[in-house]
């Protein structure tokens, strides 16, 4: 394998992966239409449909220009040796394998975030603002920003330097501990996310007593769900959409209700949306996505152990010396046909398990109330609800609407005539 047939195969794979993107987006672009189609009757009305697909064509097409543009970037860097220019420069001001690797990232990572900063701001300001949904302020995204290079600077960089260290103590057995550290990691960050990365951009306040409180812990309590944390996270200072959540993993369990969520459902369709929520946590969804993903990661590892001292990685970056940066580089973009396969299976085995959710939700309380729940959710959002199948397919991780909604009915149509009355 020579350093010209690894570079060939990065432009390959780069635009195999770019030109696939731009399909899919085309054809899930031939099921818009200015009819609404029967399916989506009773969803939404004339007007919000319209609005819907105006928003859905705007997204679109402010998508693929940034595609376009990073893409275009991305092959300037490549054609031109500029990663190999950008690994000379850090080398003229310092030979410490681990302050070389974080510089080479971090000067990266920082260009290409200072990139999207102005489609960043024109997607909040401009389309999400025209479409009623931002409530970002200046103050806000620019604070947002530097938060976020501080959380990636800390945990990425921390992890980045645990990796080449282990590199340079035990050569390519250096994944072993690698994926040790980073299943630690793991489930360290699975528990505490929300305790303490989400308080760094959101306010997090506990859900006062009264009637939703009430329904929820009535709800759990007969479903044999323990819960005592339930909060209220400030969506709305940055947007109109709505959301719940869990997170945590055994005693350090959350649930998370966002702001507008609260405002915009009563509360049959809140308990009914936690419900949905519970059935992830009852089907051990969580833990077995943790599983697979952690099993992903030693996979990752393991392959780049076997070629990270391969030199025709850094060679094909236009780099005289082999380098261990460059050979991740180059590695990350030779395994993004792998991790695209498994991304559609995640995504696959993810619409399983939103539809498993969704039947302990209606079988445990009314699924009428979890129909009205998210035709709401969707109307909102404006989302697209005739999305192509292939699209799907590749992308979604949750099924589209229309299917979920079918379901449920079939689980109502299911359901005794004369159940128990059921406490909320």
């Amino acid at each position: 394998m020579t350093a010209q047939f690894v570079f060939i195969l990065i432009i390959i794979f780069l635009s195999a992966e770019f030109l696939m993107e731009r399909i899919l987006d085309y054809l899930n672009t031939r099921n818009w239409s200015e009819e609404m189609p029967e399916e989506v009757k009773g969803i939404y009305d004339e007007q919000k449909y319209r609005k819907s697909q105006r928003y859905n064509k705007v997204r679109h097409r402010f998508s693929s220009l940034v595609s376009v543009i990073f893409f275009a970037a991305l092959l300037i860097m490549l054609f031109f040796n500029m990663f190999a220019w950008l690994d000379l420069q850090i080398r003229s001001f310092t030979s410490h394998p681990v302050l070389i690797t974080l510089f080479f990232f971090g000067v990266l990572g920082m260009a290409n975030d200072l990139l999207g900063i102005p489609f960043a701001a024109w997607s909040t300001f401009v389309i999400e603002e025209q479409f009623g949904f931002n409530r970002t302020t200046i103050g806000t995204f620019i604070l947002d920003r530097f938060k976020s290079w501080m959380i990636s600077g800390l945990l990425g960089g921390g992890i980045l330097t645990l990796i080449v260290i282990l590199y340079q103590e035990t050569g390519q057995q250096f994944w072993i501990l690698a994926w040790i550290a980073i299943t630690l990691f793991s489930i360290f960050a699975t528990m505490f996310y929300s305790s303490l990365f989400v308080p760094l951009f959101n306010k997090l306040t506990p859900l006062e007593s009264g009637e939703l409180r009430n329904a929820i812990e009535a709800f759990a309590s007969r479903t044999g769900f323990r819960i005592s944390d339930i909060y209220v996270m400030d969506g709305s200072k940055r947007s109109n959409r709505a959301n719940a959540y869990f997170s945590g993993l055994g005693p350090k369990k959350r649930i998370v209700l966002y702001d507008t969520l609260i405002k915009d459902h009563t509360t049959e369709e809140l308990v009914a949306i936690l419900a949905h929520e519970i059935g992830h946590l009852k089907r051990k969804h969580i833990l077995r996505s943790l599983f697979i993903s952690t099993l992903e990661t030693g996979m990752l590892l393991f392959l780049f152990s076997l070629i990270v001292e391969s030199p025709e990685l850094s060679y094909a970056f236009g780099a005289q010396t082999q380098s261990f940066h460059l050979s991740l580089l180059a590695f990350g973009i030779l395994y993004s046909p792998i991790s695209t396969i498994l991304g559609i299976v995640m995504n696959t085995i993810s619409r399983s398990n939103e539809f498993q959710a969704d039947r302990f939700a209606g079988e445990q309380y009314d699924p009428d109330h979890l129909i009205s729940a998210l035709k709401k959710l969707s109307v909102n959002h404006l989302t697209n609800l005739k999305p192509h199948k292939a699209y799907v397919f590749v992308h979604f991780s949750h099924p589209p609407l229309l299917a979920r909604l079918n379901a449920l009915r079939k689980i109502r149509a299911e359901k005794p005539l004369n159940p128990e009355p059921q406490t909320a």
